[in-house]
């Protein structure tokens, strides 16, 4: 099966190149709205805002299946800049829904309110506050509206060893500073885009095709302040076990001694509200694609080893 990955430069598209090798049945495309020279695969640039152009590489290519990772994700530049956020996360996506092929598309828990206080299954009701969420949502419903045969991903707190992450944030703020303030009253789970990048390599080679709207997070809850305490401890025990490796004192690593002081979200003044509850029931892709799910400790640890152990 021929298989293009949209997004290839983001963080999920990235995982995808990762998880290609396990396919050697398939034949995968990668494609983003720039080409870097030191990409390891070779990647085409394909503005998937242009329908035309979609279209047109699908034939050329002979596309079976579309893994969509690109996505708008800029929370408060989304509702500094809707129209912009509509073209990438709904526009975007009609176009690779009409492009004649099977479509798997990731979104978000932001379609939902945040109010909730169970985890979100894949029927409840969607009401978004964000300009994010709202064309996240948009870009659900064109999808299934020209392409009902897709498959929709439903992700939360995406993180890993590519790109920028609040992993990443929290280890640089923990060395730069001696206290650090972050909210404890928004819950979600942290998922590491590597399993998400598994979950969907588990889908692509089923011999069934189940189409509709599933959600994929790692397992268990958290707060942002219980992450970030999280994110420092494994870090610092990373170094160690480095330096031990390396026969340096540990004196000699880069440890965090940062303070991480919980606070209330009205504190953190966020320009755009966020979800106060984002957790994502994922019995549905547990029943029917059988696929695993992680513990959110473990595939942070994961996601460590990759940082600092390679």
């Amino acid at each position: 099966m021929n298989i293009l990955i949209t997004g290839c430069n983001g963080q999920l598209g990235n995982e995808m190149r990762l998880q290609a090798p396990l396919h050697p049945d398939h034949r995968f495309f990668y494609t983003d709205i720039i080409a870097p020279a030191d990409s390891p695969v070779p990647v085409e640039v394909l503005d998937i805002t242009d329908r035309e152009a979609v279209h047109q590489y699908v034939q050329t290519h002979a596309i079976e299946l579309i893994v969509n990772c690109a996505a708008y994700t800029n929370v408060d530049k989304a509702e500094e800049d809707e129209p912009t956020a509509t073209r990438i996360n709904a526009d975007a996506v009609e176009n690779l829904g009409s492009a004649g092929c099977r479509v798997i598309h990731v979104s978000t828990d932001y379609v939902f309110s945040g109010d909730e206080h169970l985890p979100c299954r894949e029927d409840d009701p969607v009401a978004p506050r964000t300009a994010y969420g709202r064309t996240k949502l948009q870009g659900e419903q064109r999808l299934l509206a020209v392409c009902p045969d897709a498959i929709i991903l439903r992700t939360a707190w995406l993180y890993s060893a590519f790109g920028n992450n609040f992993v990443k944030t929290m280890i640089r703020l923990g060395l730069e500073r001696d206290e650090l303030g972050v909210v404890f009253d928004q819950i979600g789970t942290p998922t590491y885009a590597a399993d998400l990048a598994a979950a969907i390599g588990m889908i692509i080679e089923t011999e069934d095709w189940f189409p509709g709207i599933y959600h994929f997070t790692d397992e268990g809850v958290c707060s942002w302040y219980d992450f970030t305490v999280q994110i420092h401890k494994l870090y610092n025990s990373q170094q160690l076990l480095l330096a031990y490796r390396q026969g340096k004192p540990a004196e000699q690593m880069p440890l965090i001694t940062c303070a991480v002081r919980p606070i209330r979200s009205e504190e953190y003044q966020y320009r755009t509200p966020r979800p106060h509850y984002s957790v994502l029931d994922k019995q549905k892709i547990r029943r029917v694609y059988n696929v695993p799910v992680p513990y959110w400790t473990d595939a942070l640890a994961r996601c460590m080893q990759q940082l600092y152990n390679d």
